[in-house]
C-alpha cells in the first residue's frame, strides 16, 4: 500500500505528467520537494512494482493494432500455457479468470498483420485454440482513476486518428516502455533518437512537441504515472461482459460506461458459437461482494439486466507490462 506521501506524489500525476525540460523538477516544486527526491521516490515505487511506468498511455487501435485473446486451458495446463503466452512478443497483459476461458491476454503490434502472426505462434507454442476479441467501438477506457474517489474523465465520441508520421513513429517505440527517470528525460529520448546517424536528427522540443500533439489529438489518452492496481489491494477486479442486441450495444455501451464504477467499457466483435459476448466494462474493487453489489446495480441502472451476463474475476497475473508496437 501507498503511504500519505506517496499517495500524494503518485495520484494526482497519473495525467497531466509535465511536457517541460524538467518535468521532475517541476513536480518537486509543486510538492515542496527537492527533484533528486522525487526521482527516488519514482525509481522505488517502480522497483517496488507499484507503478509500471511513468509516461505515455496510447488509445487502442492509434499507433498499432491489438486484440484481447482468450484460450481456454486444462487446469493442470494453465501454468505452462500462461507462461508460453507471456514469453511471446507484443502480449503485455496476461491473467487468469474464473471461466472455461480462463486464460486473458492482450497482444499487440505494428499491424493486425503482425497480430495476427503473434497469436499463430502462441496457437503453436501452447497447442491450444486462441479465441481473439477486437475492440469495435470504446465508451471508455481510461484505468488512470482518482485512488481515493475513483473519478476519471468520462470523454465524450472518439474521433478518427490520424496516422503516425515518420517521426512519430519513432518516437512511439522509444516511449512506449516508459519514460527515462531521469532530470530531463526528454531530451534523453532524443538522444536515444538519434543514435542512429541515417535519421534526421530531433530535438528535445521536437519530442515534447510530438507528444503534445498525439495528447492533443487523442492517441496519447494520457501522460503519467500508471499503476499496477493488484499491489495497492485491487484484487477483486471483474470482467463483466453482455449479450446485447448489436443495434443496441453503442447506445447501451455510453449508458454504461457514465457509470462511476465502471473503469472501462467497450463494444467486441463476438466469437460465435464459442463467444456470444459483444459488451464489456471493468469493475475495480477490493472486495468480491463489493464488486458483485456494484455490477448488479450499475446493471440494473443502465437498462441489461434483461440481457444475458457473466462475471469473470481475475484471480491471478501472470504478465502485466506496457504494449509493444515494433
Amino acid at each position: 500500500m501507498l503511504d500519505g506521501a506517496e499517495l500524494t506524489l503518485v495520484n494526482p500525476w497519473q495525467r497531466g505528467f509535465p511536457l517541460c525540460r524538467r518535468p521532475f523538477g517541476e513536480i518537486a516544486a509543486r510538492a515542496n520537494l527537492r527533484e533528486a527526491a522525487v526521482l527516488e521516490k519514482f525509481r522505488d515505487l517502480q522497483a517496488r512494482g507499484v507503478i509500471d511506468r511513468i509516461g505515455p498511455v496510447f488509445r487502442p487501435n492509434t499507433v498499432g493494432a491489438s486484440t484481447l485473446a482468450a484460450i481456454s486451458a486444462p487446469p493442470e495446463r494453465l501454468q505452462a500455457a500462461a507462461a508460453q503466452v507471456s514469453a511471446q512478443p507484443g502480449v503485455n497483459h496476461n491473467y487468469e479468470r474464473g471461466h472455461l476461458y480462463n486464460l486473458w491476454f492482450v497482444v499487440t503490434g505494428s499491424s493486425e498483420t503482425e497480430v495476427r502472426q503473434r497469436i499463430d505462434r502462441i496457437e503453436y507454442s501452447t497447442g491450444l485454440p486462441v479465441l481473439p476479441l477486437p475492440l469495435l467501438e470504446e465508451f471508455h477506457i481510461d484505468l488512470g482513476f482518482d485512488l481515493d474517489t475513483h473519478a476519471a474523465p468520462r470523454t465524450g465520441a472518439k474521433h478518427a486518428a490520424p496516422p503516425l508520421s515518420a517521426d512519430e513513429r519513432r518516437l512511439v517505440a522509444c516511449v512506449s516502455q516508459g519514460l527515462p527517470l531521469v532530470p530531463e528525460p526528454y531530451q534523453a529520448i532524443a538522444d536515444s533518437l538519434n543514435e542512429n546517424p541515417n535519421l534526421t536528427p530531433i530535438s528535445e522540443q521536437r519530442v515534447i512537441a510530438l507528444l503534445e500533439r498525439m495528447l492533443g489529438d487523442g492517441r496519447i489518452r494520457r501522460i503519467g504515472a500508471v499503476i499496477r492496481h493488484r499491489r495497492l489491494g485491487y484484487v477483486s477486479n471483474a470482467m463483466v461482459v453482455w449479450d446485447v442486441p448489436d443495434a443496441q450495444a453503442g447506445e447501451l455501451g455510453r449508458r454504461l460506461a457514465s457509470d462511476a464504477a465502471v473503469t472501462l467499457c467497450y463494444r467486441r466483435a463476438r466469437a460465435l458459437p464459442d463467444w456470444r459476448y459483444n459488451l464489456y466494462c471493468m469493475v475495480h474493487g477490493r472486495e468480491r461482494e463489493r464488486v458483485l453489489r456494484e455490477v448488479a446495480r450499475a446493471s440494473a441502472a443502465h437498462g441489461l439486466d434483461v440481457f444475458p451476463r457473466c462475471v469473470l474475476f481475475s484471480t491471478r497475473c501472470f504478465s502485466q507490462k506496457a504494449a509493444s508496437y515494433g
